[in-house]
């Protein structure tokens, strides 16, 4: 099954989520206003939103999308409903 991504990028983000483990709030990252506890970081033309748990040490990623439009919040808004 694929993802649609190309493999370099694919790695790419794959990179940046297991660097959230080591820093779960990087300096570019941002607090999603309205959703407390969610972050989001992009990835090259990709948007990563995932929720941090600092009393777990924990970063669970919600999803990945292209950061050039709004879809990623209306996925997020939708999930979350």
């Amino acid at each position: 099954m694929s993802n649609g991504l190309q493999p370099k990028i694919a790695a790419q983000i794959a990179k940046k989520v297991l660097a959230l483990n080591v820093e779960p709030l990087p300096n570019d990252s941002e607090q999603l206003s309205g959703y407390q506890g969610f972050y989001r970081v992009d990835s090259g033309e990709y948007r990563i939103v995932y929720k941090y748990f600092p009393d777990q040490d924990l970063v669970e990623v919600i999803l990945v999308g292209k950061r050039n439009n709004d879809d990623v919040y209306k996925r997020l808004k939708r999930l979350l409903e």
